[in-house]
């Protein structure tokens, strides 16, 4: 399925007839169809409202629409008003209308234990940055196979890169941390995610594609 990319707006032509003098008018007023809302259409057709709020995905969706520099068509969408015992990392194929992976990641240890609730730009704050990023080139690092990322909002990431925000594996985000309602391990900052994960999810999205990450904090985003 391929989605739209826009809304629609469609205009019906009318029958005309000729008055003696040639000139000609429509017999009936132009049927105006309402506009689509694309990203509730999306929204809904790829049943996301299982794993997202709407408000999370629509800003999500509206700032890649308008990030020209994106070089692929995917979606990543990081919601941090979910607890991090929860699957709150999506990769979305907007071409295909596919999710394609949906997976825990773990938060920054200075933005809150269950809950992130507190956002950073500061080198060594060990916090978590909302926004819009996007993804760089992959290397082997001390986490392992790891994902660069380039914050793109002045004042709220662009320090990501300075302070080697990078996806990554971790142990203290697999799945087994959290049994039982516990809550996932914390990054210095980074969104790591389950050791199995790490590597299909990096592949899938690196290379110029957008991730956002959510969040609700009135300290670092009106």
């Amino acid at each position: 399925m391929v989605l739209l990319c826009g809304a629609l707006l469609l205009m019906a032509g009318s029958p005309r007839v000729h008055h003696k003098e040639g000139t000609e008018v429509p017999t009936h007023d132009t049927l105006l169809v309402p506009q689509v809302d694309s990203c509730q259409l999306i929204y809904e057709e790829m049943g996301l409202s299982a794993w997202v709020g709407e408000k999370a995905f629509r800003e999500a969706y509206d700032g890649y629409r308008q990030i020209k520099d994106r070089k692929k068509e995917i979606l990543t969408l990081i919601d941090f008003t979910k607890p991090s015992n929860e699957e709150r990392l999506l990769v979305l194929d907007m071409v295909e209308g596919k999710l394609l992976f949906h997976s825990l990641v773990a938060h920054g240890r200075n933005s809150g234990d269950l809950y992130a609730t507190r956002f950073s730009n500061r080198p060594e704050s060990h916090q978590s940055s909302l926004g819009f990023y996007l993804t760089e080139g992959t290397y082997i690092g001390k986490n392992g196979y790891s994902l660069r990322l380039n914050g793109l909002e002045k004042g709220i990431n662009d320090n990501a890169l300075a302070r080697a925000i990078v996806i990554h594996g971790a142990a203290y985000a697999d799945p087994s941390v959290c049994r039982g309602g516990r809550r996932l391990g914390r990054s210095w900052g980074c969104p790591a995610l389950p050791p199995a994960l790490n590597r299909p999810i990096i592949d899938a999205i690196k290379g110029g594609s957008v991730l956002y990450i959510y969040g609700e904090n009135s300290d670092q985003r009106s």
